[in-house]
Formats: C-alpha cells, structure tokens, sequence
C-alpha cells in the first residue's frame, strides 16, 4: 500500500508548489527567485518520493539498515522542500508586496505547510516515531500537508485564475473573509490533534477515553466551522 500511497500525497502537492511558485511573483512584483534551484527541487521532490514510503513502516520489525536508509532518506527529501520556502520568502524580499485574496491564500499555505514540513521531520526520526506512530500527531501532521499546504494552494488558484478565465472579478472584501475564517478554523480543528497525539490517543478508532474529550470538542468544533465556511467559498465562485 504505501508503495503506491506516499509518492502520491507527493503528486498531490507538487501542482501546489507550482501554483504559489506563480502566486508568489505577481503579488511581489518580482521575478521567483532561483528558478532554477526550484526546478531542481521539484525533480528531486518527484525522485525521492519513491524512495521514502517504509517510514510508515518504522514499527513493523524492519532490519535496523531499513530503519536508517527510510529515516535518512526522509530527512533528504526535507532539503528541496526547504529551498522552496527559501525561494518563495526571498522572492518576497524586498518587493512591492499588495495582499489580495491568492495572495493570502499563498501566504497561508507558506506558513502552515512549514509546521506540517517540521512535524514530518519529527516522524522522520525513527526511535521517536515509535511514540508518534499511529497516533492523532500523524493526523494533524498530514492535514496540515494537504489541507492547509494542497487545498489552500487550489483556493489561491481559484481567485487568482477564475476571474482570468470568466471575466468576472470575485468580491474582494468576501474573498479576504474566506481566507482569514478558514485560515483561524483550520488551525482549531488540526492543531489540537498534536496534543492528543502527544498523549496518545491512536488514529482509526471509533471511540476514545474521557481524558482525549476536551481537544476533540475543539477539534470538532473548529471541523464544522471550517466545512460551513467553505459554503462562503462556493457562493463567492458562484
């Protein structure tokens, strides 16, 4: 399964790095800085997520050589992943920066996509991953990958090339709305679920114990807010 199943959370969010990669210039009156290095980056991205799936694995009963050669070879592919945040910051370095609503979104999945980056090099580490497998902190880590790097990314795209595309602009003022209630929601529903991962309470259960409930009444909480905000979306496109 995870043969197949983590070269493809890396296809889907090579098309967000590419998004931000166009988001990011225009709104700061730039060039990207370094496109070749984020050229190089994204192929090495491509490469090395074929060769990092056992780090789901870790608590099989793997050799130790197994153990190594994943846990290195995960730590390696947070080295492109690092030049493309350095690019996308050094491109707004200095540049005549406006903030609307693609650019928002950009900036979001900038920020939150590097939190989701450090917890992964947290679940690199073999010896502690044995804590954190399986447990709510390997939720929280993804979501804030693919919710927070992917769909944030797919949003900007959305204002940015919609009104491209229809000849419609989308309200600003909505837009900015959107951004900023999905950005506060996001983080109440997916970051209390480190802390419950940190006390461990496991992933894929139907039920848990009375000392978990209080995170996940705010994780839920923040769950709901973030899917009804996500209408204001639909009713901005339309």
């Amino acid at each position: 399964f995870w043969f197949f199943g983590h070269p493809e959370v890396y296809i889907m969010i090579l098309p967000a790095f590419g998004i931000v990669s166009a988001i990011v210039p225009t709104f700061a009156r730039k060039p990207l800085f370094g496109y070749s290095s984020m050229v190089y980056a994204t192929a090495s991205i491509a490469f090395l997520s074929f060769i990092v799936w056992a780090h789901h694995m870790f608590t099989v009963g793997m050799p130790v050589a197994g153990e190594l050669f994943f846990m290195y070879a995960t730590m390696l592919i947070a080295v492109p992943t690092g030049v493309k945040v350095f690019n996308w910051v050094s491109t707004m370095w200095k540049g005549a920066m406006t903030f609307e609503t693609p650019m928002l979104f950009a900036l979001g999945f900038i920020i939150m996509f590097t939190i989701g980056g450090f917890s992964g090099l947290m679940l690199a580490i073999t010896p502690v991953d044995f804590q954190y497998h399986d447990t709510y902190f390997v939720v929280a880590h993804f979501h804030y990958v693919l919710v927070t790097g992917a769909i944030f990314s797919i949003m900007a795209a959305a204002y940015y090339w919609l009104p491209k595309w229809t000849g419609n602009m989308y309200d600003e003022r909505l837009g900015k709305w959107h951004f900023w209630l999905s950005t506060i929601f996001v983080n109440v529903l997916f970051f209390p679920q480190h802390f419950l991962g940190l006390a461990g309470m496991p992933r894929r259960i139907p039920d848990y114990s009375i000392q978990f409930a209080d995170w996940n009444m705010v994780s839920s909480l923040g769950g709901f807010a973030f899917g009804l905000t996500q209408f204001l979306f639909v009713y901005i496109v339309y």
